[in-house]
């Protein structure tokens, strides 16, 4: 069965005693569940995917969201039966879309056969009468027209099954917030989408989607499944096949809300450093305007460290704020403008603020660590070797991680057996 214990970040685990009562219920919960299995497995190994083996896998993933043969099963039954077979290269969303833009979800057949193209006729006198009485042309026409009912058709079928796939997974979703096969089973469904939908209507489906993310971040701020899927949809959003535009300036905005809501949002500081470098250059930012946001970013991030230094996700972001000044060549960064000497100003500059915290939390591990990896970036950027007072320094800070942090002594050793080779090179 699925483990639903922990599933929010703060929420400790928990044991219960059962009854006898209960252990006997539970049993007879295990029989049914190896029945409903041992039927799925059966039907499975004999090809069958029929509407009874799909109604299976309902009850059975119900009970374990985990299962994740079984919703590989559920696949074969849509794609074998349940769903229209589409045409080579008849992709509605990769063609040119001809549905009307204002299209909804709900997009009647109305709808549909309103938005079909239509060509251009030839001349009367270039047709050819059948024996019938009727042209070839005419025959031809209700031909083509047969063929757009019957795929209006098989898009409606379609979209009703794969919305109804969509809203089947949110109870499961609600439940198990962190189940990797929930979160992929949507996302092969909203594939189909794409593939079988006319493209205003799998764009809504889509955009949709990016608000069931936001629901589930409410829930869950942290959530690094969520978070991860967010950014798929937000690529696909942005992408040719749904007529895409660019979302960077709103999921930045939504980045900041998440960080003023909880500091202590790992995944929401990451997503930042992976929009910035797009959100700068759509934003055609000269010098002048990169180092003011630059500034702006180390001014938000050193508050937070200021309130927590004990927080690994404020250095992360940190972190990556200093390395765009020191690996700014070959790779996509906020400055690239800088002089050198700016650059180890800004890295100087942080050192001595994160040294003044250890006047106030000479217990902070994170801090230790911070000067001394950032003095280590400081001496890469300017291609040297540290000074005495720096060596110094990094012994004192490697003797103060080792008493802090013992667990990962081996670590420290290794840190302080490189920076003693250094000491004895620069001897010789």
């Amino acid at each position: 069965m699925a483990d639903q214990g922990g599933s929010n970040h703060g929420i400790a685990r928990t044991s219960r005693t059962r009854t006898e009562e209960q252990r006997q219920k539970d049993l007879e919960r295990i029989k049914d569940y190896r029945g409903l299995e041992d039927q799925v497995r059966h039907h499975a190994a004999n090809n069958d995917y029929s509407p009874d083996v799909f109604a299976l896998t309902s009850k059975l993933l119900r009970l374990n969201p985990e299962y994740y043969t079984v919703w590989n099963v559920r696949r074969r039954c849509l794609i074998s039966g349940l769903l229209s077979k589409p045409s080579p290269g008849s992709s509605p969303s990769k063609a040119s879309p001809t549905s009307s833009p204002t299209a909804t979800t709900t997009t009647s057949s109305a709808d549909f056969s309103s938005s079909l193209s239509t060509e251009t006729l030839p001349a009367p006198e270039s047709r050819t009468t059948g024996k019938s009485g009727t042209t070839v042309e005419e025959a031809e026409e209700e031909d083509e027209e047969q063929k757009q009912q019957t795929r209006q058709q098989d898009q409606q079928n379609d979209q009703q099954i794969l919305q109804k796939e969509l809203h089947f997974t949110i109870p499961l979703l609600l439940e198990s917030p962190k189940c990797y096969w929930i979160w992929s089973y949507r996302l092969w469904i909203l594939k189909q989408v794409i593939e079988r939908l006319p493209v205003p209507v799998a764009r809504k489906i889509w955009e949709e989607e990016l608000g069931l993310t936001s629901k589930m971040l409410l829930r869950d701020q942290r959530n690094f499944h969520a978070w991860g899927y967010r950014r798929h949809v937000v690529d696909q959003l942005e992408s040719p096949e749904l007529e895409g535009k660019s979302l960077v300036e709103s999921e930045f905005e939504f980045t900041t809300k998440k960080i003023e809501q909880n500091l202590s949002n790992f995944s929401a500081w990451h997503s930042r450093s992976k929009l910035i470098p797009r959100l700068l250059d759509e934003r055609n930012a000269d010098d002048e305007a990169r180092k003011a946001f630059f500034e702006e970013e180390l001014g938000k991030i050193g508050e937070a460290i200021n309130v927590g230094p004990d927080d690994q996700s404020l250095w992360y972001y940190h972190q990556f704020l200093m390395l765009n000044l020191v690996h700014f060549v070959g790779h996509p960064t906020i400055t690239p403008a800088f002089t050198q000497e700016e650059r180890v100003t800004y890295l100087r500059r942080e050192i001595e603020g994160i040294q003044e915290l250890l006047e106030d939390y000479d217990d902070a591990k994170l801090i230790y660590e911070a000067l001394f990896d950032y003095t280590l970036y400081l001496c890469q950027l300017q291609e040297r070797k540290p000074n005495e007072q720096e060596e110094e320094d990094l012994r004192g800070w490697l003797g103060s991680l080792k008493k802090l942090d013992p667990m990962r002594s081996g670590r420290w050793a290794d840190l302080e057996r490189d920076l003693g080779l250094r000491v004895t090179m620069e001897v010789v």
